[in-house]
């Protein structure tokens, strides 16, 4: 995205672009130093995000854990329309780490304010999810210009699909775990060719059994 703000999205997948098998099992597709290297992405950003599937699922942290510890962690934000995010999940119980950010439709959620949760009210989009658009001006006013993306599928999709996506680090695990497993992207609604973003790889790196390449948008 042009302007004061740039978004990251980081995707690990098998090589059928995989990111679990279809029960949600994702522990560990990739390996420990790639793991390793996400940490080091994220103390790079000023925030973290996923969306509430991702929250609700996986009850992440999302600290970035490096050797040493970063000065200051980045800001941790769930795209949650209904403000589902649960006040006793690892991310709200952790506040004191760190700003915990939930881009709602929802203005008011005195539990999740009470434990110390920032709460965006963000709007609907015409798609039905956060208006993504708004979120990310506000993440411009709040001074966050550097936002790493995590997840999930659904939520990588619709930032792909408004545009607002300008480089991408995409980890390749040398494993094949079928089309039943779930995928790195949700559905586009694409109808021509055409319509596809188009991407340039800048940059490959072999990490162990890995493989990490970097996509930047063609404008």
């Amino acid at each position: 995205m042009s302007g004061a703000v740039s978004v990251t999205l980081k995707i690990a997948t098998s090589l059928d672009g995989r990111i679990a098998l279809k029960d949600g099992t994702s522990q560990w597709i990739t390996c420990a130093r790639s793991r390793a290297r996400v940490h080091e992405m994220r103390a790079g950003h000023d925030a973290v995000i996923v969306g509430i599937g991702t929250a609700l699922a996986d009850d992440p942290l999302l600290t970035a854990r490096t050797v040493p510890l970063p000065e200051h962690q980045p800001a941790r934000i769930v795209i949650d329309s209904r403000a589902r995010t649960p006040v006793g999940g690892r991310l709200v119980q952790s506040v004191s780490l760190g700003r915990v950010i939930i881009a709602t439709d929802v203005e008011k959620s005195g539990p999740l304010r009470e434990a110390g949760a920032e709460l965006w009210p963000c709007g609907i989009s015409d798609t039905g999810g956060v208006d993504l658009e708004y979120f990310v001006r506000r993440c411009a006013v709040e001074g966050l210009g550097r936002l790493f993306l995590e997840g999930g599928g659904k939520l990588a999709a619709s930032f792909v699909r408004a545009g607002l996506v300008d480089r991408i680090e995409w980890f390749r695990a040398p494993l094949l775990i079928g089309g039943d497993a779930i995928p790195a992207l949700g559905a586009l609604g694409l109808s021509q060719m055409d319509q596809a973003s188009r991407w340039s790889m800048t940059a490959t790196e072999r990490i162990d059994e890995d493989v990490l390449e970097t996509y930047a948008r063609v404008k």
